[in-house]
């Protein structure tokens, strides 16, 4: 096959379109050492892009084999490739783009002559000129596709292009916030991200690709994994508040050791974190790094590098599972940022991003100075409500509470005390931020949602005999794994024995689930104990009726609240996991701050 042809077909793994040539540009020149980066474009990237970076360079003696195909100075061993710690390896990149491209290469090393070499779409004689360059690397690629027009043909507008070579940009300068990158077209300024030095000038730079809304609406995270197995793991970043989420999945950026992928198994671990928090239909925004040893993630395994696998996914999948999941149980009403509230008025605090848990932002200190009195009457309910009997609605509270005479000199609580209540629907609450309102009916359903839970979690659930033991065929391997996970089972109402080798009988069903469909039950279970090890198909099926149940367990809108009642459920916020939202994803407070009702009212101006 002549090297022509062999490095094209190599340039339809690697060059898809005028974004996939950015970014293998862009990693060339992060793993050149670059501090700065500026990028200019024509045509949306298909007349040119020029890459221009002040890293290490290239020196004389190497220019000749830097076009050629699986040369590179990144990889010397296979030792190496077990444990790649650079974003480049694969050494064919600017041989692929060179075969479908008009191709310049300028470099220079410090204290010497800078060289350069051109190609056009074919492989590279070995005619190095002399040039004028300072210390670093341009790459000048125009023409892409000239000599494959049937490839050409495939690219979309000059705008959608511009789009994803932007949101190539975006990606690299979130993973990598110390080096300034530009990016211009036609010399109008498109993208200016500055180096930055310090924690806020990192959040001016996720606020400026994701927005100030987003670091606004963000909960920072940065955890380490504990134990032998796991020492290595690390995942920091930002996520948003259930609240802030999105009709796509359009803000959702994550990195392995500084590289952007899109892994199943991470999304897979996201979204069961949120499943029990997120609105129906929406996604959740973040911006996360997940740190790991090299040699415990295989970066070989797509050519565009998009994706990795790990040597451990289990861990690595309990591990951002439980990380997240705390985090967001950890989001009580008041302990966080507020959810926005009229993002029109929020838009000129702009400070918010260097500042994202500012404004609207309460330190969960208060837990309540008054005592809790029980409620028989509401216990022996709530107890029914466990065995599975029907029970129509809760007419009270779950506590008593009350504000102090000397509330004005006492602690004020995140979620203040209540000042009287609106249309037998919401809640108006004074706090040390301002004035917050409370949707009572959809606070009151997370409160009672998260207590079931708890009370399922404790004990398990109560379990029916089928009338006849029900025979599941299933591979030896399943029936294995469910007798390893028995306990299992039992906990959660499922009565199985094993009949034979590939035989099990289903004895009894959650008394919870009505008319349930058994064996796909049964055989979903099997099917993610075999994945991850846990399941979450039944939880989620429990956890929709309780939902349900806690719905209708509720206070009702129109039902009149006194005071003590009021401040008891905004106590009772203040100390409920996941609180902030209801079981459907829906804010259940909202904050406006003193700032925002003098901008209502023009005051100050």
């Amino acid at each position: 096959m002549p090297p022509r042809l062999a490095n094209q077909i190599a340039a339809g793994e690697v060059v898809e379109r005028p974004a996939s040539v950015l970014k293998e540009l862009l990693e060339n020149s992060i793993d050149g050492g670059a501090k700065n980066i500026s990028i200019d474009i024509e045509a949306g990237g298909v007349k040119r892009i020029l890459v221009r970076d002040d890293g290490a360079g290239i020196s004389s003696g190497d220019m000749p084999l830097a076009l050629e195909r699986h040369a590179t100075s990144k990889i010397h061993s296979v030792d190496d490739l077990e444990a790649v710690a650079t974003l480049g390896f694969r050494g064919e990149a600017l041989a692929s783009i060179a075969s479908v491209s008009r191709l310049k290469l300028t470099s220079a090393v410090e204290a010497a002559e800078a060289c350069q070499v051109e190609t056009e779409g074919s492989t590279m004689a070995a005619n190095v000129q002399p040039a004028s360059h300072p210390t670093g690397t341009s790459v000048d690629v125009s023409d892409l596709f000239f000599n494959t027009p049937a490839r050409r043909k495939f690219l979309k507008t000059e705008k959608t292009e511009l789009g994803r070579i932007e949101d190539i940009v975006k990606r690299i300068g979130l993973s990598h916030p110390q080096i300034g990158i530009k990016l211009a077209q036609a010399g109008r300024i498109r993208l200016n991200m500055l180096p930055a030095q310090n924690q806020i000038e990192i959040e001016k730079r996720v606020a400026n690709v994701c927005g100030p809304a987003f670091m606004e609406q963000a909960l920072p995270i940065d955890r380490e994994s504990s134990g032998e197995k796991s020492e290595s793991l690390r995942l920091h970043g930002w996520v948003g508040l259930p609240t802030f989420s999105r009709s796509q999945a359009d803000l959702q950026y994550f990195f392995v050791n500084g590289r952007p992928v899109r892994d199943k198994l991470v999304a897979h671990a996201v979204r069961r974190a949120y499943q029990d928090v997120l609105f129906h239909g929406r996604h959740p925004a973040f911006v996360l790094f997940l740190e790991v040893d090299p040699k415990d993630v295989d970066v070989n395994v797509h050519p565009t590098k998009h994706e990795v696998r790990f040597r451990d996914s289990r861990e690595v999948h309990s591990f951002i599972y439980g990380s997240l999941h705390r985090l967001i149980a950890q989001t009580t009403a008041g302990s966080g940022p507020a959810p926005a509230l009229m993002e029109d008025l929020r838009s000129p605090l702009a400070d918010i991003a260097s500042e994202p848990r500012g404004q609207g932002s309460l330190p969960l200190s208060y837990r309540g100075q008054e005592s809790l009195a029980p409620n028989p009457a509401k216990d022996a309910r709530f107890d029914a409500m466990l065995d599975g009997k029907a029970v129509n609605e809760i007419n009270d509270v779950t506590s008593v509470s009350y504000r102090p005479a000397d509330a004005e000199d006492s602690v004020i609580p995140p979620m203040g005390f209540a000042l009287a209540q609106l249309k037998g629907i919401y809640i108006l609450a004074e706090n040390t931020e301002g004035l917050i309102l409370v949707d009572m009916h959809a606070a009151h359903e997370r409160i009672v949602y998260e207590k079931m839970k708890t009370a399922w979690d404790g004990e398990g659930l109560a379990s029916q005999p089928l009338l006849v033991p029900e025979s599941l065929a299933v591979s030896e391997r399943e029936a294995n794994i469910a007798q390893e996970h028995i306990q299992v089972f039992t906990h959660l109402g499922i009565s199985l024995d094993r009949a034979g080798p590939e035989t099990l009988l289903i004895r009894q069903v959650p008394v919870i689930l009505k008319q349930p469909q058994v064996e796909p039950l049964v055989r979903d279970v099997l099917s993610d104990l075999l994945a991850m090890g846990s399941s979450d198909r039944i939880r989620e099926q429990i956890n929709e009726v309780l939902s349900t149940m806690a719905c209708h367990g509720s206070v009702r809108a129109n039902r009149k609240l006194t005071i003590h009642e009021m401040n008891a459920l905004l106590r009772d916020m203040e100390i409920t996991e996941r609180s902030g939202q209801c079981n459907h994803g829906r804010p259940t407070w909202r904050q406006l701050s003193l700032v925002e009702l003098d901008k209502l009212f023009m005051r100050g101006r």
